[in-house]
């Protein structure tokens, strides 16, 4: 059996189960979704129902006014999906040093949707859009037919509109089984090739990032008869110099109803935030939830951002 995560970062440095600083704090505004994709850890489609309410986003703007120097991380599900999603926008301009909204690229193709591009372009978004593979057979294969040509439309027209250029657009790549993914540099460098030359798509940045051993990825590892062994993959392959830059260290996730977790994978698995009297702490206890020297809520599937390179919403934490 593996060693428990917690206690292995604990023996590199005691410092790596503690929450240092609040600079990001991201805002999952739920799980309704134009996708049903096979590697989903929130478990999104067109079926959700957890919606973040405009309440909900009131306070994270309130908590904005005060505090303009954290990151405004916007993610889903599809967040352009939620009926408030441009409330959120419009009410925290000016309020963040940098606001990156997490896009699957096919739901600005999407009838009814085509002002998103334009939109994301107005209020200077850096758009972090999820292409799994520059191959329409790889991206149709965890995705759904028809998406790739979509998602391609999509880029196609970010860049008229200056991003990749003037304005900061970055893709996402997760490997499509239960494997570790390959050198980011690398990946990187074929995207930039392949999309350039077949579709004349231009990018700042690939973020590699590991699939986490939850949600439907779990499912479909269990199917297989392989979560054991991709447990065993993550925990064989640990990086103590990933494991010193956790995203959890320095990022408060916020989900639909408000209340806090470490990550966007602990709020898959229900594991917020608490207080040392137990107390489940929400959007307005954020001050509380963020201050150094907390506890960090971490488990087995934390690996999956230690592994290899590591693993973050924002790419590898170790070359």
């Amino acid at each position: 059996m593996a060693a428990a995560f917690k206690e292995r970062l604990r023996d590199i440095n005691p410092h790596y189960i503690k929450f240092k600083s609040l600079q990001t704090l991201q805002v999952n505004l739920g799980n309704l979704c134009n996708l049903q994709c096979r590697h989903c850890h929130v478990g999104a489609s067109p079926a959700g129902n957890r919606v973040m309410e405009r309440s909900v986003m009131e306070e994270v703007i309130h908590f904005l006014l005060r505090r303009k120097d954290v990151t405004l991380d916007i993610t889903g599900g599809c967040p352009e999906l939620n009926p408030h999603f441009r409330y959120l926008v419009e009410g925290s301009d000016n309020l963040s040093p940098r606001r990156m909204l997490r896009s699957n690229l096919s739901i600005m193709s999407e009838k009814g949707m085509e002002w998103l591009p334009e939109f994301c372009q107005r209020h200077r978004l850096v758009v972090i859009g999820s292409l799994p593979c520059y191959l329409k057979e790889n991206v149709e294969h965890q995705r759904g037919a028809g998406v790739f040509q979509g998602s391609i439309a999509a880029l196609q027209r970010l860049n008229a509109l200056g991003y990749g250029s003037d304005l900061e657009l970055n893709l996402v790549y997760n490997p499509g089984g239960a494997c570790l993914p390959g050198s980011q540099k690398e990946l990187e460098a074929v995207y930039k090739e392949k999309l350039l030359q077949e579709y004349g798509i231009r990018f700042n940045n690939l973020y590699v990032i590991t699939n986490a051993p939850i949600g439907r990825f779990r499912e479909f590892l269990e199917e297989k008869g392989a979560y054991e062994r991709y447990l065993n993959l993550l925990t064989a392959n640990f990086n103590p110099q990933a494991a010193r830059s956790i995203m959890c260290r320095t990022m408060v996730s916020v989900d639909w109803r408000g209340i806090l977790y470490n990550c966007d994978f602990n709020q898959a698995l229900d594991l917020p935030i608490t207080s040392p009297d137990g107390n489940i702490l929400r959007i307005e206890d954020l001050d509380k939830a963020s201050r150094t020297g907390n506890d960090l809520f971490l488990a087995q599937h934390c690996y999956c951002c230690t592994a290899g390179e590591g693993s973050s919403c924002t790419g590898i934490l170790a070359a």
